[in-house]
């Protein structure tokens, strides 16, 4: 072959490489469950012709092009572009991304605050996260980001771009968008700042209602939650609860399930399969649950990806509360971190999530119960209505007192259309269905 008459020194190398690489991997295939190592031995030969052609476009770009090429980029440049290929959620992690994917996980990282992921070349954005510069600034779940100041983002690795928004606090960066039913692309000009993210946060919307929102989820997620829990029900007996799931981008999988314990108290959470025996994973429900009695409406819409998903479908499944909102984002698949150095790794999907019922999330995502779009609400103008405490001479009430104020989070509540549902389904359920007595 042509090959083997330009570069017959490189074909051997690559070769030589390959075979360095298998020895190097063969200790972990080792450590493998014998069904996994069975299934590894069936798997076909390497496909040399294959093979050959990349000896030979490797040669090609070392040979001809332009300029002079480093071998150990060309070679990051194939590992990167191999996994890329596999789909949205894989990546080769160097340096700093791998340090950037650690203290996401830990809750405080620098840059902008946004989950995001890679659509058709461009950045798409999975979720805001709860007050970053992008939360503030009214980027939303959806968007595509197609221009980071004067950078094209057509082109870019993901990791490039996020390394493009990522920067010391207090400098600005301006994001270019194109958002679905607004005619043209537009800018939004955000200032960077060192993101602290605090995944759980709650009130009480009125007496006996408690709101609990969790932003995404992280390693202390579970342990939060509980404290809030506790919080709200020392303010009094909690008669129901609104359980805010929207726009979490997901997180860490053991925090999912905690969270899920939190309010089942037997059964199973979630479970995952793939072709490794150590990805086919079983979580259940133990009986030690913070709020096992109390009812609950969980909302989701499509920034709800991941973790927070695992958790709307386990509420689901188990009938424990009405999810409500719109269909969430769909991302079923488990991803695992598979160190290579000290300071790189492969975050590869090795599995897939599937409700207790036995649905897979990927690429459908959870339904919602009742389904709520997100809209604004506006009292209209009832000032000029004459009601009978206008009148002269009208007679009191008998009660004693004036009217109490209620002491819902008014600002909260009126200003979303889909949280103002919630509470307003949370109290039908409350007067058709008590809550039992917890013991």
């Amino acid at each position: 072959m042509k090959l083997l008459t330009h570069a017959p020194g490189l074909l051997n190398r690559m070769f030589g490489a390959l075979l360095l690489s298998v020895l190097l991997v063969a200790p972990a295939f080792a450590e493998a469950e014998p069904d996994s190592a069975e299934m590894l031995a069936e798997e076909p030969t390497l496909p040399l012709e294959e093979l050959r052609l990349f000896a030979e476009v490797f040669e090609r770009i070392k040979t001809a092009y332009v300029e002079p090429v480093d071998d150990a980029k060309l070679l990051e440049d194939a590992i990167r572009g191999m996994i890329a290929g596999l789909d949205p959620h894989s990546s080769y992690l160097e340096a700093e991304a791998y340090q950037d994917l650690q203290e996401y996980t830990s809750g405080e990282f620098g840059g902008l605050g946004l989950e995001v992921g890679q659509q058709d070349g461009f950045i798409r954005v999975i979720a805001p996260i709860d007050d970053t510069p992008a939360q503030r600034g009214g980027v939303k779940a959806g968007d595509l980001i197609v221009k980071l100041d004067e950078t094209p983002v057509q082109g870019l690795s993901l990791s490039e771009a996020v390394a493009l928004m990522r920067g010391k606090p207090n400098e600005p960066i301006v994001l270019t968008i194109v958002r679905e039913g607004v005619e043209k692309p537009f800018e939004i000009t955000l200032i960077r700042d060192r993101i602290k993210v605090a995944s759980v946060k709650h009130r009480l919307l009125e007496s006996g209602y408690g709101y609990l929102r969790v932003s995404q989820f992280q390693v202390n997620t579970g342990k939060e939650l509980g404290k809030a829990i506790n919080s709200l029900e020392s303010k009094g007996p909690l008669r129901g609860l609104v359980l805010d799931l929207r726009n979490n981008p997901g997180g860490v999988l053991q925090a999912a399930v905690e969270v899920s314990d939190a309010f089942i108290d037997e059964g199973l959470i979630v479970y995952t399969e793939g072709r490794l025996a150590n990805s086919e994973l079983r979580f259940n429900a133990s009986t030690v649950t913070a709020a096992p009695k109390v009812p609950m409406v969980v909302l989701i819409n499509a920034g709800s990806a991941s973790a927070s998903e695992i958790v709307a479908g386990a509420l689901q499944d188990h009938k424990r509360g009405l999810v409500l909102g719109t269909d969430s984002f769909g991302k079923g698949s488990v991803q695992t971190i598979l160190p290579l150095t000290s300071d790189r790794a492969v975050k590869l999907t090795t599995a897939r999530y599937f409700t207790p019922n036995g649905r897979s999330i990927q690429a459908q995502g959870i339904v919602p119960d009742i389904r709520v779009e997100e809209a604004e609400v506006r009292n209209l103008d009832n000032a000029d209505r004459v009601k009978e405490r206008d009148l002269n001479g009208h007679l009191e009430n008998g009660n004693g007192a004036a009217g109490v104020k209620n002491s819902a989070d008014a600002n909260l509540v009126e200003r979303d259309f889909q949280l103002f549902e919630a509470l307003n389904l949370l109290k039908a359920l409350v007067i058709l269905q008590p809550p039992l007595t917890q013991g």
